[in-house]
């Protein structure tokens, strides 16, 4: 089975090599930007509404071979799937930003750990009623 993924656009971010990323963009006051393709902007009306979002990244550049990782806050080696390590099979990164600003097709965020270039598959609303569990 193939699966055939678009980039809806890309990040604009100061992080321009792996090393320069947190280890968790939740974990900074860091600003970047989102830049949505001209063809996807009809897809942005109303997100101006929201103060929080999932931006699914395609961390392209990540090392696709790992499936077994050590996270920094727990010295035992875990499956990738257990952890939220960049390096993974389908390097399909999922962060919850707070909106700064929205500017045409720019959307100014903060809490994106995603190095300057990456692409971003798609955006999706926070919801608290369904995104945070009792």
């Amino acid at each position: 089975m193939n699966v055939d993924l678009n980039p809806i656009g890309y990040v604009s971010s100061p992080y321009l090599k792996k090393e320069d990323a947190p280890r968790q963009g939740r974990l900074t006051e860091t600003e970047a930007e989102i830049v949505i393709d001209e063809q996807y902007l009809p897809g942005l009306f109303r997100v101006e509404e929201k103060k929080h979002l999932f931006v699914l990244c395609w961390f392209d550049r990540a090392d696709r071979s790992v499936l077994r990782t050590t996270p920094p806050h727990n010295p035992v080696e875990h499956g990738v799937f257990a952890t939220r390590s960049p390096n993974r099979p389908n390097p399909v990164s999922l962060s919850l930003v707070d909106v700064v600003d929205i500017t045409g097709n720019t959307i100014r965020v903060r809490g994106l750990e995603a190095l300057d270039g990456t692409p971003v598959l798609d955006i999706k609303p926070y919801s608290r009623e369904i995104d945070c569990p009792e």
